[in-house]
């Protein structure tokens, strides 16, 4: 470079900067631990799937997670709120105290299917205490013979499907309400829209939500339910529903005729939907769904081989198993059988039309 006249300065070159020492991200934080954790025996074939997949209402519910051997739900306990996670292991050993949280002075047999229950909030010894009722551990499928060569079969093939119960029954007639006289995609629909906006974050690691709190549901007037897809008849019967949750509640310690009657006595709680929330309440086998769009079908093709059926065919086709029509439905439910289909299917519809 050409430097000119007397005051020419030199320019000065800056050194290139070294690049800045890379920072590597923190990393994440342990999930927190548990609040409660137990191992429980599993006594025969459980399938995880088919005996809790009643209580998801469609794929992402935001309030459970459901796998072949894994399942995590939110619920609110009567001690408040808690996530659940049931793994299905299997044992490594037996003897007394085998395992962190095991069943005290004795534990499973080695290659025995265990169930480890883990959980957080405030409702966690609460949940874990109440995996057994859940998953229906003392329910024994194999006990019930039809002596009916389908039914029979579907036993046999199903063998773990059994009858749990949640002890929830706010939490079960909230997404049977919403499923009344619509499409299964409006229900569903409205359903994820009412957790997520009303609802709230559940304890634990897994991002679950729990269902709004029945106070918050009475709180709501009946036009903040529009948006989700509600319309007023059925936003009238959840605030409903949430006033007089801790009656409702009440209903886990009568027996099954009375708690269908307890739930009827709410308006706009009808047949179908007490049926519906005292299966999974209660675990009650013999519930049957009156006044569903679909099952009359399903029952009347599968028994009788009659392609359309009406509610008192479908009763009559099950008195036989009377304390067990419930799972008698359900065993059909799951067997892939489907009567003929007729016509379009159901589309859905705007709240205007409901």
């Amino acid at each position: 470079m050409e430097l000119h006249g007397p005051d020419a300065t030199i320019p000065t070159m800056t050194p290139p900067r070294s690049p800045a020492p890379s920072r590597s991200p923190a990393p994440p934080s342990p999930p927190a631990p548990p609040d409660a954790e137990r191992i429980w025996p599993v006594d025969g074939p459980l399938d995880l799937v088919r005996t809790l997949g009643p209580l998801a209402t469609g794929v992402g519910d935001p309030t459970i997670q459901l796998g072949a051997r894994r399942v995590r739900r939110a619920s609110r306990t009567p001690d408040g709120p808690a996530t659940t996670e049931i793994v299905l292991e299997t044992a490594p050993g037996g003897g007394p105290g085998a395992g962190p949280g095991s069943v005290p002075g004795s534990g499973p047999a080695p290659g025995s299917i265990v169930a480890r229950a883990r959980a957080w909030g405030p409702g966690a010894g609460w949940a874990v205490a109440h995996v057994p009722a859940l998953l229906g551990l003392a329910d024994d499928p194999p006990a019930f013979r039809p002596d009916h060569p389908l039914l029979d079969e579907l036993v046999r093939r199903f063998a773990g499907l059994r009858f749990g119960r949640t002890d929830a029954v706010v939490e079960a007639l909230i997404p049977a309400v919403l499923g009344q006289k619509v499409t299964g995609t409006e229900a569903r629909s409205a359903y994820r829209a009412l957790v997520r906006t009303y609802g709230e974050e559940a304890p634990g690691p897994f991002g679950l939500r729990l269902q709004p709190d029945p106070a918050r549901l009475a709180r709501l007037p009946y036009h903040a339910f529009h948006p989700l897809g509600v319309e007023r008849r059925r936003a009238e019967t959840i605030r409903r529903i949430g006033i007089l949750a801790a009656r409702l509640e009440t209903a886990t310690r009568l027996d099954p005729l009375a708690a269908l009657a307890l739930l009827q006595a709410v308006p706009g709680v009808g047949p179908w939907t007490a049926a519906e929330a005292v299966r999974a309440a209660l675990g009650d086998p013999d519930a049957v769904s009156i006044g569903d769009f679909h099952l009359p079908n399903l029952v009347c093709w599968a028994l009788a081989h009659e392609p359309r059926g009406t509610d008192a065919r479908m009763l009559e086709l099950l008195e036989p198993w009377r304390g067990q029509r419930g799972r008698v439905v359900r065993l059909l439910e799951v067997s892939g059988i489907r009567a003929p289909a007729y016509g379009p299917r159901s589309a859905p519809r705007s709240i205007v039309d409901l």
